[in-house]
């Protein structure tokens, strides 16, 4: 038998959430100055318009896969996002590798981004893989109806969607179900904090709650880094700024159960 692959390298994301009553302007729900000036940020965001696409039994999230499709403004055409997430117990990142590597996602194929999402109190490794797909105008935020967005995703599907578990065809057959999740227009205002100006990205999402007829502001806080080793300590400064500030939501984002929860 031929020994197995490497695991994926993973890089790291922190991503922190921030109490929108506190760092939201109440009417119009843009960032405070105070909020802006803590991460040297613009006051214009990068727009984007972002749906999810799964059956109504949530199939597909139920498999640990989610299907995106994205578009930003500025930017041509459309962004395609298939990723595959891992829990990670007890901050064991390489058991979450091993998991990854026995569904084939290793180190041999470098069109897959192993990623950990380090929140507040837990970690998570997604594994994704991007497309982008021509089409509308540059300056268009509008996304396809549910049968262009399955066509769309089919057509672009990896090998390792269609054939998961080893069961040929899964992906295909399940995008023929699909409808939208979605969509959501947020924001993005990109920023620096820090001595060592540590690139920021700040997102504001604005997600309907169906059931109140009202919509929920996320504002999540969020840097990259290559390795643990550069994440952890400056993810521990950022929390203690935060807390220091009282900002800090003590909770991990949610967003994406939230939608497919709410659309």
């Amino acid at each position: 038998m031929l020994p197995q692959a490497p695991n994926l390298e993973e890089n790291y994301e922190i991503k922190l959430i921030l109490n929108p009553d506190l760092v939201l302007d109440p009417a119009s729900h843009a960032p405070t100055p105070a909020l802006l000036s803590a991460f040297s940020s613009s006051p214009t965001p990068t727009k984007m318009s972002i749906q999810f696409l799964d059956d109504s039994d949530k199939t597909i999230y139920g498999a640990g896969w989610s299907p995106r499709i994205r578009r930003t403004e500025g930017k041509p055409g459309f962004e395609l996002t298939y990723k595959k997430r891992y829990p990670i117990t007890a901050g064991n990142v390489n058991e979450a590798l091993r998991a990854a590597n026995t569904d084939g996602f290793d180190a041999s194929d470098t069109k897959y981004e192993a990623q950990v999402e380090w929140g507040y109190k837990s970690m998570t490794l997604s594994v994704s893989r991007d497309k982008k797909v021509p089409g509308g105008e540059v300056s268009s935020l509008v996304l396809p109806d549910a049968e262009a967005a399955r066509e769309m995703l089919r057509e672009e599907a990896p090998g390792k969607f269609k054939n998961f578990g080893g069961e040929e065809g899964w992906g295909i057959r399940a995008l023929e179900r699909v409808r939208v999740y979605g969509p959501v227009l947020a924001g993005r205002f990109a920023g620096t904090w820090g001595e060592a100006g540590v690139k920021i990205s700040l997102e504001i999402w604005p997600v309907m709650i169906k059931d109140e007829g009202r919509f929920e502001y996320i504002v999540e806080v969020s840097f990259k880094a290559a390795n643990r080793a550069k994440a952890s300590p400056l993810r521990e400064q950022l929390i203690a700024m935060l807390e220091g500030k009282g900002w800090l939501c003590p909770r991990d984002s949610l967003k994406t159960q939230l939608i497919m929860d709410n659309y």
